[in-house]
């Protein structure tokens, strides 16, 4: 019985601590296929909540000029469309790229339209807004375009904001810049 009780003494702090990384996750992109985050090892990763129809919808404009400038320093951004405020982003999966790719030249990765928050909830959102999944913070992702911080383990450093901008002193201090 003793020697029992101490090989689980032994086990449990390394269970309790596996905690699940962003890197675990494999979501849809935005033509339906699998898509891996675990590809993203070794990189910092932006990732944004997006909308069409929203007053912050120009964000894409510095969205895409902030991975064109980081994409070859190990920055990747990437998009999650989402219809949960205001409608503002009503259309298919197949309408958003034409959207992304007409109008803001997004070439950074963009998923499959998501639920970020109430029923129905993605995984993803899940881990990035509970501190008992991501280890770091609770958060309620507030409205369109809020920005979470990734680093290149697939750990949740933070998140900014919707109204604050790509090139805000926060991401671009994570960045590396000051």
């Amino acid at each position: 019985m003793a020697s029992r009780l101490f090989i689980v003494m032994l086990i449990l702090p390394s269970l309790l601590s596996a905690q699940k990384s962003f890197h675990d996750f494999t979501v849809k992109d935005i033509n339906g296929f699998d898509y891996k985050l675990s590809q993203f090892q070794g990189k910092k990763v932006l990732v944004v909540n997006t909308a069409s129809k929203c007053g912050l919808t120009p964000q894409y404009e510095d969205l895409e000029k902030l991975y064109r400038e980081y994409q070859d320093k190990g920055f990747v951004i990437v998009g999650f469309p989402s219809n949960d405020f205001a409608g503002q982003e009503p259309g298919t999966n197949e309408e958003i790229a034409i959207f992304c790719s007409t109008k803001y030249e997004v070439s950074f990765p963009m998923m499959s339209k998501i639920k970020v928050k109430g029923e129905g909830i993605h995984p993803v959102y899940h881990w990035l807004t509970k501190a008992s999944e991501n280890g770091v913070e609770d958060s309620r992702v507030s409205w369109n375009f809020q920005k979470y911080m990734i680093d290149e383990q697939g750990a949740l450093v933070g998140h900014v904001p919707p109204r604050k901008k790509p090139h805000c002193r926060e991401i671009m201090e994570w960045l590396g810049e000051s």
